[in-house]
């Protein structure tokens, strides 16, 4: 795990927290010790400390949640501009050998194939960041349709497997046994947004071997489940809740070792929500897999209306 210059301003904050609460602590035992038979200043002491020790709690934590979130930023960023300079760089040095060397039709064709791939990872990684920005905004016009959710993520998994050279075998595509169409009403685009941030996710972290199983089904005929199940690097029980925070990235170093923003469960829990469902994760920890759920209400066209209670 990567040590930070935010970290000794942490344990400054935190140590400064506490030698100010246990000074005011002493100075409030002091008032009580001299002004034990005075009634009313002893009141208006006890109090003016409590108030005093809650608001130095309250700035200490303050401060530290600050410096954790500018650490977040700064994280955010340098891997954002990783994410961006190195398929530049890529694309660059390829138009130069193309420019500089004579090179066979076949060369040509493979090199205007790296460079397609590279544009599109960069182009991956800025729609990201601008969806990322969408999320934060109150209101947001979207046109919701009906949504076949088995067409679209079958249309993902083929994305996937060319954004990673992977064979079909990489990814395994499941469906369950369901009455009627497995169908969504929502926003197309920000489904898919989702979908590829998650599958994205268990590609990346499955360095050894790609073995993505993907399963589709429908549960109580009113939610629709779209379950990813690697065999990766796993998440800590302990960071389980957090991965779906903006910038978060588990700090280990088998996670670490792979370039991200932070910002893709983030997007998937916030689209899920906004078509009111939901998104969860789930591991048995570190190195043994992860598989990522994301629950959508089904959408009957018959009836004109989805339902969009969500499952207690």
């Amino acid at each position: 795990m990567r040590i930070t210059g935010r970290r000794p301003a942490i344990v400054f904050f935190i140590t400064l927290g506490v030698c100010l609460v246990a000074l005011a602590i002493a100075l409030n035992v002091t008032w009580v010790i001299l002004n034990w038979r005075k009634i009313v200043p002893l009141i208006l002491g006890i109090a003016f400390f409590g108030v005093l020790i809650a608001g130095l709690i309250l700035n200490t934590i303050f401060l530290v949640r600050e410096v954790r979130r500018n650490e977040r930023h700064d994280s955010f960023l340098n891997a954002v501009t990783h994410e961006l300079k190195t398929p530049i760089a890529s694309i660059r040095l390829y138009l130069e050998t193309l420019q500089r060397r004579a090179l066979s039709e076949e060369q040509r064709q493979q090199f205007y194939g790296i460079m397609l791939a590279d544009s599109e990872r960069l182009l991956a990684t800025v729609e990201q960041v601008l969806k990322a920005g969408e999320m934060g905004q109150s209101t947001r016009n979207q046109v919701r349709v009906a949504v076949d959710m088995v067409s679209l993520t079958r249309e993902c998994i083929t994305t996937i497997l060319q954004r990673h050279h992977l064979t079909d075998a990489a990814l395994h595509f499941e469906i369950g046994t369901a009455a009627g169409p497995i169908t969504v009403r929502g926003n197309q685009d920000d489904l898919r947004s989702a979908i590829l941030n998650i599958l994205d996710n268990a590609v990346k972290y499955s360095p050894q071997k790609v073995n993505v199983r993907v399963r589709l089904k429908v549960e109580n005929d009113a939610w629709i489940i779209l379950g990813v199940t690697d065999d990766g690097v796993g998440i800590p029980t302990a960071h389980i809740k957090r991965v779906f925070k903006r910038f978060y990235r588990v700090p280990t170093m088998s996670t670490l070792r792979v370039k991200g923003t932070g910002l893709g469960l983030f997007l998937v829990r916030s689209i899920a929500r906004q078509h009111g469902g939901d998104a969860t994760a789930r591991s048995d920890g570190e190195g043994r897999g992860t598989t990522i759920n994301l629950q959508l209400p089904r959408y009957f066209e018959d009836s004109g209306a989805a339902t969009l209670t969500r499952e207690e």
